[in-house]
């Protein structure tokens, strides 16, 4: 194993970035940035053990200092939305940024995680290399109380495995709920859309929402609706069926969050497969719920090669607690993170090829 680093542009308050390449002995790679410890592509093989990138990104610190669609970011403090960005804690009541279309809280606000320089370890390793990325949210940053202490560690072994590990402590009460938004498409990240990719999910509710996908505070069986992947479902035939789903309409297409079976054990969430490149992606998690969004409203130009990321062109597979949940207290585990505690969750996203 061998990690390598090159520049990689300017902050947009000047600060240097650097990249971080992590290469197994198969060539396999996985890209990270300490802008916003950000995600920047995974180079794994198809059946024939042709290499490409399978994660749509940039490649200008440009890009990614400017709009990006949260392609490979890290999130945080709150992966997902708040309704109205307001929740109480202890008796106090807190406002957060209404930067989703001005009306709700999404992502950790106007200037999440992803916006932030992070401070990258890297460590080199027979069989597996990691970049730890360090990160203090100080006590009122996006109006979240207390001094949040976050770690992300990103390892990459020689079984294509991508190993993201989330460390954090607080100083006072405070929400934590830190989540990966790359966007994956298993036949390469200029392939178009993944309508033609199979999507097993292990669930069988998942949390309804409003118009503005705030979760209505219930759950929904997925039997026979386009939301059921708990036997497998192309994507391009669960959004030819859209129509017949109401719960898919305000996304226009699937930005949904999924209540696992196994709760907080740690096991699989999610499968996916791409039969023409024969290539499998499988999410394990100890987190109780996964997001499926299929980049519903999409239009990026320069991507990675002059690509254009349209919509459809990626699905994200974001491990989190439920959506809203300060709000949602029957909602499985909890986001408050207490002094004394430590939150510490860990996703893989495992990486193979069939036939």
């Amino acid at each position: 194993m061998a990690i390598t680093t090159k520049p990689f542009g300017t902050a947009p308050d000047g600060q240097p970035v650097t990249m971080y390449t992590m290469t197994n002995e198969n060539g396999s790679s996985v890209s990270v940035i300490d802008y916003g410890a950000i995600l920047t592509s995974i180079i794994v093989p198809d059946k024939d053990g042709n290499l490409a990138d399978v994660a749509l990104g940039f490649d200008s610190m440009a890009k990614y200092g400017a709009g990006h669609g949260s392609m490979g970011d890290t999130v945080g403090r709150y992966g997902n939305r708040i309704g109205k960005g307001r929740f109480t804690l202890d008796g106090v009541d807190y406002q957060l940024a209404l930067n989703d279309h001005g009306k709700n809280h999404l992502h950790g606000g106007n200037k999440g995680f992803a916006w932030r320089m992070w401070t990258a370890t890297p460590t080199e390793g027979k069989h597996r290399d990691s970049v730890a990325f360090h990160y203090l949210s100080p006590d009122g940053e996006e109006n979240y109380p207390g001094n949040l202490d976050v770690t992300v560690t990103y390892t990459w072994d020689e079984d294509d495995n991508l190993i993201i590990r989330y460390q954090a402590t607080t100083d006072k009460p405070t929400l934590c709920n830190l989540t990966n938004h790359t966007y994956f498409n298993l036949a390469g990240h200029d392939h178009g859309t993944v309508r033609d990719h199979e999507v097993l999910i292990e669930a069988d509710v998942i949390t309804p929402v409003d118009d503005e996908l705030i979760p209505l505070g219930s759950y929904m069986p997925v039997v026979g609706t386009p939301l059921d992947f708990s036997d497998g479902l192309l994507i391009g035939d669960g959004l030819d069926s859209m129509e017949a789903c109401s719960q898919m309409g305000p996304a226009h297409g699937y930005d949904h969050n999924f209540v696992l079976r196994k709760g907080e054990a740690m096991g699989l969430a999610a499968w996916v497969y791409h039969e023409e490149s024969g290539r499998v992606m499988e999410v394990i998690t100890d987190q109780p719920a996964v997001q499926l969004y299929t980049a519903c409203t999409a239009n990026y130009d320069g991507g990675k090669g002059g690509a254009h990321y349209g919509q459809y062109s990626g699905l994200c597979l974001e491990t989190q607690h439920c959506p809203d949940d300060p709000n949602n207290p029957q909602f499985p585990g909890t986001t408050v993170l207490r002094p004394g505690e430590k939150y510490d969750t860990t996703t893989i996203y495992a990486f193979r090829v069939d036939g």
